[in-house]
């Protein structure tokens, strides 16, 4: 973000505040809800947003040395994330070439080699299959490079280890077209120099897009999150634009209103409002003043979604103050988040009840259209060629 766009979006809270006025899309906004609770087209949202758009599975400090590994789902199967000797990111299925088995039981740790749990067959973190048991006699003419693990496309940028599910590689051309404007926003919040603090992970019993909901609007703070952060926010007061297929919200703090007797030199949007950006599909990060929140939304079934909330902070050591602030932080952006994730399960059970045929997003709930506008636009072909 230039410093131009930072004052503009401050002068832009603060003139909506003195206006005591929310921003105002143009027209109240629907949305069926059929999109949530339908399985075809939660099947094509997998195919077309989860496997074939470029996602960031993991923050690169969490796979940073030689020999660190990790597993996470997506999209309904499990990738192995790797990296090598050299320093290169590598991502598998993480599915044994043999018979089929799941080669890593574990979440994450330091390994070189992977030795899977049924047969013995072994791989190193490279993906190349290095020993068969017994090979001699129950498999002599196999070709040791054709059972390679079966690579998903990686790459590594802006921070983060980005997949893609569909083929074997992630072309750079496809991963800076996804990232598009968002590239320069988050260079300018630094965040290949942070470090994961604490990480919370759960499953909650709703579509994904109601999850990724829950932060585009500010309409909510007040009620929902009165015990709270709600007294950190002006009621109802927020900003958004796209950016490509992306959404930037920004969410004043009351302290926006001191901004009126300072000199614009002085304006800082970090301390006087959180940016939230939010990907299609799914990945969200909430910036705050001096950390960042990497929330991935991970669908697990048209109604199921897992969440996992991971506190980035400036990277370095602590000491035991520093500590507790950090724990504290995560502690109650978890507590606040779950408000909103309950609510969402809560959402699910109601749409699925047959009340409502649509939702109804107000003008001050506009990016929830945009939003849904823009999942709807990636949905079209695929949509067309199915019919």
């Amino acid at each position: 973000m230039d410093r131009a766009t930072e004052i503009a979006l401050l002068d832009e809270l603060l003139g909506l505040r003195q206006a005591r006025s929310a921003y105002l899309d143009e027209a109240v906004s629907e949305s069926p809800v059929a999109r949530y609770l339908d399985q075809d087209r939660y099947a094509r949202e997998l195919d077309v947003l989860f496997r074939d758009r470029p996602v960031p599975l993991a923050h690169v400090s969490e796979v940073s040395e030689d020999g660190d590994f990790l597993v996470r789902r997506l999209a309904g199967v499990e990738v192995l994330l790797t990296r090598d000797r050299d320093g290169h990111a590598h991502a598998f299925l993480n599915v044994c070439r043999h018979r089929g088995m799941q080669l890593v039981p574990q979440d994450a740790g330091c390994r070189h080699r992977f030795t899977c749990p049924y047969h013995a067959w072994t791989w190193d973190n490279t993906g190349r299959l290095i020993g068969i048991p017994h090979r001699e006699q129950g498999f002599p003419d196999l070709d040791l490079a054709g059972y390679g693990l079966k690579r998903v496309g990686v790459a590594e940028a802006l921070g983060f280890v980005w997949v893609r599910m569909a083929g074997d590689v992630l072309p750079p051309a496809i991963l800076a077209q996804h990232v598009g404007a968002l590239a320069d926003d988050f260079t300018w919040i630094g965040m290949a120099d942070l470090q994961v603090h604490a990480v919370s992970e759960r499953r909650w019993a709703a579509n994904w897009k109601i999850l990724a909901e829950g932060g585009l609007e500010a309409y909510h703070f007040r009620v929902a999150h009165a015990k709270t952060i709600a007294g950190l926010f002006h009621d109802n007061l927020s900003t958004y634009e796209m950016l490509g297929g992306h959404v930037r919200s920004v969410l004043a703090r009351r302290s926006v209103d001191d901004l009126a007797g300072m000199p614009r030199d002085q304006w800082s949007i970090r301390q006087h409002a959180n940016l939230l950006y939010t990907l299609i599909p799914g990945p969200i990060f909430l910036v705050q003043s001096d950390h960042v929140v990497f929330l991935q939304i991970l669908p697990e079934a048209v109604d199921q979604t897992t969440v996992r909330m991971v506190t980035l902070r400036p990277s370095g050591p602590l000491d035991e103050k520093a500590e507790g602030y950090w724990t504290r932080n995560h502690a109650l952006t978890e507590e606040t988040l779950y408000e909103d994730f309950e609510i969402g399960e809560k959402i699910q059970a109601g749409l699925a009840s047959g009340a409502n045929e649509r939702l109804t997003f107000g003008r001050y709930e506009g990016a929830l259209d945009r939003y849904n506008t823009e999942v709807e636009a990636a949905l079209m072909p695929a949509r067309e060629a199915a019919e």
